[in-house]
């Protein structure tokens, strides 16, 4: 039986079932003696207080598997044992309905998670699992009762269960779990982040067509690629899996041996190609994979999953630690980009009809001061131990750009009065992701050191189509003229002043797009570490002269199939990664 679901995080996964049971608590609605409050109480903050000391423990052994990043999602499970409003929730439900603590803390983890399953907003009903996670925890003090254990062998299996918690997956070992299929949950559930951390495939999303009927031991095929689980899958499907996964390692062990070889096209044309990355752990396997630098880090994932701002010294630490590990190559620093479909569960934004176009990224940084200052102060003291540079998102106009600057400039006094050492001159440049920049770009080069494309926002806000939006989601074409002239303007202007220009969306990460660039006058791409060997590889089995020939034909081409097909016939005719023939790789 093939059942769609969630593609979670990517790989196959072939075995037998273990199906973890579900935390169910059948707790009787007594009433207690007044007298007993005060004992209650005790019993509640004991139970927190080891939660408390529990959390800590897993957080700090699952920091030496993933890192300090993913590990922060249990910062948000603190948060929520702190609560205000949860715990006074479960405080006045014992002092005024007279019940055990048990039964307080089950009707307040019922009463928060119906209330977020209601909102039509997927980010919180995937936070409800937080706190289902968090109240069951103190739960199982409450009651004493056991953990489920995993199976103990080392049996490798197939983790079934209708949701995981970040704790329950904490504690698994990724040698033993093959893949995960969960109920509940989606591609931003803390349990997609931290298998995809992991390196486990995992399909989520299956409550409504799969129910529970797998029973520990059945077999399993699960296709984390396309989100697809097989229960009892029959012969050739299974054989049929072993080929593809089998392929798949093929291929990474085969580009591998690229990570150490420069992405020059045949006829000398060089390409440096560098990562987008979100936390340590991505720039771990950036660096493997041959990254030339980072050419984007994505610094709101450092504010997310946790219960306030981090500080000057957390962000720093990080800073420095990603311009060390690149020992000299560049390593650019993008400010705090949230709104739009990227919140923080501590900053209340604004309800906005148009959200993508409304209080986000660089608006949010002018307009609070104080947390632009201090993120700015600990990008400038990391650039005293690396080739560091600044970039901000969604510039629209040169006094954004001047304000954002003259911030900076505050920030660098600060640190000259307590004596603590950054590079005065550091590069500051900003991201080309809105008409009005691309339209103003000569403007714009005259005060920044450097651009970089973000296509993915330029592609949506020129086209006018929300890319989130699945009515319109065909709609959205990279390979539109009109983007195609976009990209022209802005390299032109760039190329006029004298100012270096990079392209960090998910086109830069499309090997189509290659004769694009090289047409273009683009040398400098940044993309997530799992496209970096596969560009590569496109790159070096690619002739510069002729993929110029294509790319100027696309100029002039008048529709964006024509455009996509014409760039996808010339990459069909360039090999493919199992092609290592003919590459000035060997």
């Amino acid at each position: 039986m093939k059942i769609q679901g969630i593609n979670g995080a990517a790989g196959i996964a072939i075995g037998k079932a273990f199906v973890l049971p579900s935390w169910e608590w059948d707790l009787p609605d007594q009433k207690m003696d007044s007298v007993d409050l005060a004992q209650e109480f005790e019993r509640l903050y004991e139970g927190i207080r080891t939660s408390r000391d529990e959390i800590e423990y897993i957080k700090n052994e699952f920091k030496e598997v993933v890192g300090p990043e993913e590990s922060s999602i249990f910062d948000a499970h603190l948060a929520i044992l702190e609560d205000p409003v949860f715990m006074n929730e479960i405080r006045g439900i014992i002092e005024r309905q007279y019940k055990a603590a048990e039964v307080a803390v089950k009707e307040a983890i019922d009463h928060f998670v119906t209330m977020f399953d209601l909102l039509d907003d997927e980010y919180m009903k995937e936070r409800a699992i937080d706190i289902k996670d968090v109240g069951n925890r103190l739960l199982k003090h409450l009651l004493g009762a056991p953990e489920i254990t995993l199976p103990s062998d080392t049996q490798p299996y197939i983790l079934v269960a209708k949701e995981l918690s970040p704790s329950q997956l904490a504690h698994l070992n990724p040698t033993h779990v093959l893949g995960i299929v969960t109920l509940i949950g989606g591609k931003t559930s803390h349990s997609a982040i931290m298998a995809r951390a992991l390196g486990i495939p995992l399909v989520s999303g299956l409550e409504a067509s799969l129910g529970m009927p797998v029973e520990t031991g059945d077999m399993l095929v699960v296709d984390g690629d396309n989100g697809l689980v097989f229960t009892e899958p029959d012969r050739k499907t299974i054989e049929r899996y072993t080929m593809i996964r089998s392929k798949q390692l093929q291929k990474k062990e085969q580009l591998q041996v690229l990570a150490t070889v420069d992405a020059v096209t045949k006829d000398g044309s060089v390409l440096h190609l560098a990562s987008n990355i979100s936390s340590v752990k991505e720039l771990d396997l950036a660096l493997k994979h041959g990254a030339k630098g980072v050419g984007l880090f994505r610094t709101e994932f450092l504010y997310m999953d946790r219960a306030t701002f981090p500080g000057e010294q957390e962000q720093y630490e990080v800073y420095r630690l990603v311009a060390e590990k690149t020992a000299g190559q560049s390593v650019v620093i993008r400010t705090l980009d949230i709104g739009g479909d990227k919140q923080l569960d501590y900053f209340e934004l604004p309800e906005e009809d148009n959200p993508f176009l409304g209080y986000r990224a660089i608006r949010i940084s002018l307009d609070r001061k104080d947390l632009f200052k201090t993120q700015l102060t600990a990008i400038l003291r990391a650039s005293a131990a690396g080739n560091v540079k600044i970039m901000y998102p969604m510039i629209s106009s040169v006094e954004e750009l001047q304000q954002a600057n003259e911030i900076l400039r505050e920030a660098m006094a600060d640190l000259d009065e307590r004596k603590l050492p950054y590079d005065p001159h550091i590069q500051v440049g900003i991201m080309i992701e809105v008409p009005a920049a691309v339209m103003i770009a000569d403007l714009l080069a005259e005060e920044a050191d450097f651009f970089s494309i973000g296509t993915n926002d330029l592609v949506q806000y020129v086209l006018a189509v929300d890319r989130m939006n699945e009515q319109i989601a065909h709609m959205y074409h990279p390979y539109h003229p009109a983007v195609l002239r976009m990209l022209r303007a802005t390299v032109e202007a760039a190329h006029t002043a004298g100012i270096e220009i990079s392209v960090c969306g998910e086109m830069a990460g499309d090997e189509r797009s290659i004769p694009l660039w090289l047409e273009l006058g683009i040398r400098n791409l940044s993309m997530s570490p799992q496209s970096l060997l596969r560009v590569k590889h496109r790159v070096l089995n690619t002739t510069a002269a002729a993929a110029k020939e294509i790319a100027h034909e696309c100029f002039t081409l008048r529709t964006s199939l024509d455009i996509e097909q014409r760039l996808q016939t010339f990459n069909d005719g360039a090999g493919s990664p199992d092609e290592q023939s003919g590459s000035n790789a060997s």
